[in-house]
């Protein structure tokens, strides 16, 4: 049996590098690619991965990803994971430096990668995208534009795709988790360590990088004919984007 080949974005913490770590238990050969060499060098020295140092910002460094990646060996899987969120403020306060910097990783990153791997992807005879989107994706929220935008521009991709795919061997995923606590995520957005933590204050159990690294496994392992459209999880704490149970003496 052909052993699977997968590409991870945004390995380099998180769901990204949790992702790696599962399907490399699964067997399968990975690429994880990001920008911080340190941490995908200790990523692949742990799990065996191959990585690749890339931004996916940049339309040089993707193609020179992807011919990296294809002079490897075929590829089957793209987990185009990499994203960011800047910022909590309102529309009217926003950033537009900032919004820009999070549609140029969180939806032109998604394509460039998508476009850069696609002829590999449908070559190879069962390939897979899957776009981590977010909840966010679905249910806009104050002090959220930005974020909420471009993973509406996620989202769109991800069904558009299916689409443009049908008759050809590829599946379209899309994951959209809810209130994820990662080692990362909160700080960049917010800045700041502590404001970080309040995010997740008194929530019983938020999701964690290896739950939505389980779900992404899930999918990409259930038989190809069997295609989950969209995936939507949330901590058992979390009944919609805004409306958190919270336990103050947690």
């Amino acid at each position: 049996m052909e052993t699977l080949r997968a590409v991870v974005t945004g390995a380099s913490s998180g769901i990204g590098a949790a992702t790696v770590r599962q399907l490399r238990e699964q067997g399968w050969d990975v690429v994880a690619v990001a920008r911080r060499e340190d941490r995908l060098k200790a990523l692949a020295e742990e799990t065996g991965a191959d990585y690749i140092v890339a931004d996916l910002t940049d339309d040089a460094e993707v193609e020179q990803m992807a011919a990296e990646v294809l002079r490897g060996g075929p590829v089957h899987s793209l987990v185009a994971n990499a994203g960011a969120a800047f910022g909590v403020d309102t529309i009217a306060e926003s950033s537009v430096e900032g919004w820009r910097d999070m549609f140029d990783i969180n939806v032109l990153g998604v394509l460039r990668v998508v476009k850069a791997l696609l002829p590999a992807l449908i070559e190879s005879g069962r390939g897979d995208i899957v776009v981590m989107s977010s909840t966010a994706g679905h249910q806009a929220y104050e002090k959220g534009g930005g974020y909420v935008a471009t993973k509406h521009g996620a989202h769109t991709i991800a069904a558009t795709l299916r689409l443009e795919l049908l008759g050809e061997p590829v599946r379209v995923i899309e994951i959209a988790p809810g209130m994820v606590a990662t080692e990362e995520f909160s700080v960049k957005r917010l800045g700041d360590a502590e404001k970080a933590a309040k995010v997740y204050e008194g929530v019983e159990n938020p999701l964690t990088a290896e739950d939505v690294a389980d779900a992404v496994v899930y999918t990409l392992t259930r038989p190809h004919h069997f295609n989950v459209d969209l995936m939507v999880i949330r901590p058992i704490a979390q009944a919609e984007q805004y409306k958190v149970a919270r336990n103050r003496g947690l």
